[in-house]
């Protein structure tokens, strides 16, 4: 957790008392390309009013404690989905945004990236997406390596689950497309 950053987003105006409420909206440039984030994170709450921009600290210097969670197999304990849907609900953000739905293979890919090289970098720019997200909610959450992993796993193995042949996006239409249904 940031208690620096947790001040800075509420003198901003952002109620950060429900973390899952705050969202990193996908940034699109004149050309009408993705930009990938860096160390600047747009942040805005669930109304879409009013963006903030802040400098949010890696991912790996986030971890909190040495918390081990549990498994996270089956339907995940209410603790861990405020984390689970920020990330998937960026994930859908960032398709519909785009106009294009990654594929089953490429979520899983990227996700599994998140948890192995969590402050790594990806040509795909929702890559940066999924850490920027992960780097606001630890920002606000105390999480360990071990869960941040865990949470990381959990949507890998979604994504994995779902895909049926070479390019499917079962992942998309059938979890992330609900998100935002609301």
């Amino acid at each position: 957790m940031d208690m620096e950053m947790k001040a800075e987003l509420e003198r901003a105006g952002l109620r950060v008392g429900r973390t899952e409420m705050l969202r990193v909206p996908i940034e699109i440039d004149p050309r009408g390309q993705v930009k990938p984030l860096d160390k600047d994170v747009p942040v805005m709450d669930a109304s879409g009013q009013g963006v903030t921009f802040v400098k949010l600290k890696p991912i790996s210097q986030l971890w909190t404690g040495t918390a081990v969670p549990p498994s996270l197999a089956g339907s995940p304990p209410q603790e861990y989905q405020p984390f689970l849907f920020v990330l998937e609900l960026t994930a859908a953000d960032y398709c519909v945004t785009t106009r294009k739905v990654e594929t089953d293979a490429e979520f899983e890919r990227l996700y599994r990236l998140l948890r192995r090289r969590p402050d790594g970098q990806d040509a795909n720019p929702l890559f940066s997406y999924l850490q920027g997200a992960a780097r606001l909610y630890l920002s606000l959450e105390d999480v360990s390596q071990a869960e941040f992993e865990a949470v990381a796993q959990r949507l890998s193995q979604s994504a994995r689950h779902f895909a049926t042949h070479v390019g499917s996006t079962n992942y998309y239409q059938r979890v992330l497309r609900d998100f935002l249904r609301g």
